[in-house]
């Protein structure tokens, strides 16, 4: 197990089992650090076994056997997957990544404190986190309680006056302030915001707005309130709440708001958390998981109707924010424990990674 004390977070991470799945580890590698490709999530490339094994000559290089890992100490280990993840840390370090957090992952505590850690530690290490949430779960429960039913259409929330009250106090109020409250006992600082403060969002009605009601798109970004958070190394939390020029709010998909400020920021990377394990080839075989794919190859599966449902709005802002200049949108399953680390600063990865 991977403690993580050092940077300042008091939790593990169970790299363990992820360092026994590569069979490379056990074979000769001469490149150096430099040579790691952390964009190809397919690479055939060898992982990086330990920092000493790659700045070894082709002619002195050692060869690491199985035993070799099994006798390694708890320490060497650890300085192994650290060494591990040193291409993606240099790659990512000053960039930033938009997260857009929802589903299972809001629901199961354990995977919410697995989040907010991650989040921590990838601040931690000169990453720019920027944290997009929705709250569905939570603004069910309340609406149930003051006896209104949810309703929804092709996935959006059909909202009336009364549950759009519901949804500000709810994603605003509650959710926003919880996570905020997490990230800063986590040990980063947080900094809670709504797409209506400082004009970070300027929305519009939905097209489709005569059935869905008060559900709206973005209609103008402005991030001019989150470049100083994200240069002072705060992680903005921004719930997916925005009002039009009329001043009247809208509940806008987290989604949606997401691709919208990770294309405004210049993100280098957008990550959708969710309740699959990515985009699948057979939407009813796990097994099938895609793990990299084209703008062109996720729109000929849209045209298959492989690429269904829920789905559609999903690969539709990860298109959209590539085609504006994101480096690269991933889909990820948000029911693994630490699936934002896996995503990040591994080869594995966590889900399914778009591309332009």
């Amino acid at each position: 197990m991977l403690s993580a004390k050092t940077l300042g977070i008091s939790y593990s991470l169970p790299f363990s089992k992820k360092y026994r799945k590569f069979s490379n580890h056990n074979s000769r590698f001469n490149c150096p650090l430099s040579l790691a490709d952390p964009t190809n999530k397919t690479s055939t490339a060898p992982s990086i076994p330990c920092l000493k094994s790659c700045l070894q000559t082709a002619d002195s290089s050692p060869k690491i056997e199985l035993s070799d890992l099994k006798s390694a100490s708890p320490a060497q280990t650890r300085v192994d997957i650290l060494a591990e993840s040193l291409p993606y840390l240099q790659k990512f370090r000053g960039k930033t990544i938009v997260v857009k957090y929802g589903g299972a992952a809001m629901k199961s505590q354990s995977l919410q404190a697995s989040v907010i850690n991650d989040l921590v530690l990838l601040s931690c290490v000169g990453i720019h986190p920027v944290f997009v949430h929705g709250g569905g779960p939570e603004i069910n429960l309340w609406l149930d309680r003051i006896g209104l039913k949810p309703n929804f259409l092709n996935g959006l929330r059909v909202t009336d006056s009364s549950t759009m009250e519901i949804v500000t106090m709810v994603l605003v109020g509650k959710v926003n302030k919880h996570l905020v409250s997490l990230i800063n006992k986590a040990g980063a600082t947080a900094v809670g915001l709504s797409g209506m403060d400082g004009r970070l969002l300027t929305a519009r009605p939905s097209p489709k707005a005569a059935q869905l009601g008060l559900v709206g798109d973005v209609a103008i970004v402005d991030p001019t309130i989150l470049r100083p958070l994200v240069d002072n190394n705060h992680i903005p939390v921004i719930a997916s709440v925005a009002a039009d020029e009329n001043g009247q709010s809208y509940n806008i998909n987290a989604d949606t708001v997401a691709g919208e400020l990770a294309a405004a920021l210049g993100a280098e990377k957008l990550i959708l958390l969710t309740d699959v394990a990515g985009i699948l080839e057979d939407k009813d075989d796990p097994k099938t998981l895609v793990k990299e794919i084209s703008i062109a190859g996720v729109k000929k599966m849209v045209e298959e109707g492989k690429i269904a449902g829920g789905m559609i709005p999903k690969v539709s802002c990860c298109i959209r924010s590539l085609a504006q200049g994101v480096r690269t949108a991933s889909i990820i399953d948000g029911r693994v424990q630490h699936s934002l680390l896996l995503e990040v600063l591994t080869d594995e990865g966590a889900g399914t990674m778009i591309t332009g």
